[in-house]
């Protein structure tokens, strides 16, 4: 596995070795050892989720407070998204930056997202498949959503029209979270 920063703090883009031939192709998608030794740290995933969605549908920007902030390791295994991280970390660098990267079957990069990054996608085509790793359990009282298209952020989405739940058309302005997070 390759890996490749990006301008997001510790946030970073994992590239599989490809093994092909005539018969198809093989790769190694995670090994923990290879992964900590690229994260530079320790590491415990205890959930693994997956999703599909038509193209056009856009989720999040999700992310868990703590004390169960979720790192996450999202790799597309059918179809093709752009996928959106948020840095809320106020310490960090990067603090408020947000970067997109397109991740697909084809490509089959997977992106590191650290703990305390808001995480949203929007699919590009239908049937896309997502797998993702957690580093912590799923808990909604812990759960929350930045709304996808705060003027503040100013994220460049691909498309113009989307599919998006009720629950993260209500989600909250970035600076409303930067008050309650300042609480």
């Amino acid at each position: 596995m390759k890996k490749h920063k990006t301008k997001i703090h510790e946030a970073l883009i994992i590239e599989p070795i490809i093994y092909s031939d005539a018969r198809g192709f093989f790769f190694e998608s995670y090994n923990q050892l290879i992964f900590e030794d690229l994260i530079e740290r320790k590491i415990n995933f205890c959930q693994d989720n997956q999703s599909l969605s038509h193209k056009g549908v856009l989720r999040g920007l999700h992310f868990q407070v703590n004390p169960k902030a979720q790192g996450k390791l999202v790799r597309c295994l059918h179809g093709k998204i752009y996928d959106v991280i948020v840095d809320l970390r106020v310490d960090s660098p990067t603090y408020k930056k947000w970067e997109g990267f397109v991740l697909s079957a084809s490509n089959k990069k997977q992106l590191w997202i650290p703990e305390g990054c808001a995480h949203g996608f929007l699919s590009l085509e239908d049937n896309t498949e997502l797998a993702y790793k957690a580093t912590e359990y799923y808990s909604l009282q812990h759960e929350r959503c930045i709304r996808w298209n705060d003027p503040s952020l100013k994220i460049e989405w691909p498309l113009s029209d989307y599919i998006i739940s009720e629950k993260d058309k209500n989600g909250i302005s970035f600076s409303e979270w930067e008050n309650i997070s300042n609480d």
